[in-house]
């Protein structure tokens, strides 16, 4: 094996997989992106055999590409724009259900023509991003009789806390008294949904899911990197692209998996305490002096980057104390798989 790869632990995967399936009525699976690191067709054929007739995906485009793989139903999650014709054309097809997230936009999918597009009308959260503040949902009973509203969505920050559970209580009876439609939550805790979904009653509400569902279990799942070769180097040896100088002997590391895969490549994190504010500040302090921690794990330690990751190899700095791995060995790499792209996924 050459390259970034994703080792997949299918029986325990499809184990965790299915138990979450069976424990949580009304999932909805989510296949956006990236795929979650795994690409949107293999979670669309995993959707299939889970028995699931409900696969939600980010964008238009990401719907047209799942529907050759998936021939249940398709929710675009990403509010719908009239003026996207790939979103128009996807508003037509009845196996699509688009989210609504504005009075106007209501108003021009009622009056598209053919059939009424099945619609999820969005109720403004916490997180202040799409949907309809609460003193407007009143306004969809001029345009209910001409879509078919598939229920009301509510999108909740992930705060982790008790508050989501009463957001979602609250902002769910507010939707209810207007109209009697399931409730679709996103980031609701599985307790707190789970409670909720007993007292509204059989498919009176959905849970959207990914995360959770595809990363949940994380010992089913092993990245690795490829060792492409090994250099000596000596203190004030120059190394690398921009030439910069080693601190001291040692030797050069070159791995597979570059910026092309997503190594090197992170989504801000929020600090939240003091410690992560420190660390937060103590990283980008080392990054700035031309010092970067590399996700690449030699002899059970995380080693230096000795430069940013180039494409599709990083250089890693590994000090003379040590053996240095050989030429083929595969390493233990840490990856964000909502940003990673492997060179192959393997599945045993």
């Amino acid at each position: 094996m050459t390259g970034l790869t994703l080792t997949i632990d299918t029986t325990r995967w499809h184990d965790h997989l299915r138990a979450l399936a069976e424990r949580v009525p009304g999932i909805v699976p989510v296949a956006k992106g990236n795929g979650y690191g795994f690409g949107l067709r293999q979670l669309a054929d995993e959707t299939t055999r889970l028995g699931l007739r409900t696969l939600a995906v980010g964008t238009p485009a990401e719907a047209a590409e799942v529907k050759e793989y998936f021939d249940g139903d398709i929710v675009i999650l990403l509010p719908w724009e009239p003026n996207d014709p790939h979103a128009v054309e996807q508003a037509r097809d009845p196996r699509v259900i688009v989210t609504a997230s504005r009075l106007t936009d209501l108003e021009i999918l009622a009056n598209l023509g053919g059939d009424r597009p099945r619609v999820l009308v969005e109720v403004l959260t916490s997180m202040r991003r799409h949907g309809l503040p609460v003193e407007d949902l009143q306004a969809i009973d001029m345009w209910k009789d001409f879509l078919a509203i598939e229920g009301w969505t509510i999108h909740l920050p992930m705060r982790g806390d008790n508050n989501n559970r009463v957001e979602a209580d609250k902002l769910g009876r507010a939707a209810l008294a207007v109209f009697d439609a399931p409730l679709w939550f996103s980031h609701l805790p599985t307790a707190d949904y789970l409670a909720m979904a007993a007292r509204l009653g059989e498919g009176k509400a959905r849970l959207r899911m990914g995360t959770t569902l595809w990363l949940g279990e994380p010992g089913a799942l092993k990245t690795t990197a490829t060792v492409l070769d090994v250099h000596p180097i000596k203190r004030g040896q120059r190394v690398g692209y921009w030439q910069r100088p080693a601190a001291a002997d040692g030797y050069v590391v070159v791995v597979s998996g570059g910026t092309a895969n997503g190594i090197g490549l992170e989504a801000p994190t929020s600090a939240k305490t003091l410690k992560s504010r420190a660390v937060s500040f103590a990283t980008g302090a080392l990054e700035a002096a031309g010092r970067a921690l590399s996700p690449y794990t030699i002899l059970g330690e995380k080693r230096w980057f000795a430069e940013p990751p180039h494409m599709q190899s990083s250089l890693v700095m590994l000090p003379a104390k040590v053996d240095p791995p050989n030429v083929g060995d595969e390493l233990p790499v840490d990856v964000r798989n909502t940003i990673a792209t492997f060179d192959q996924i393997i599945f045993v």
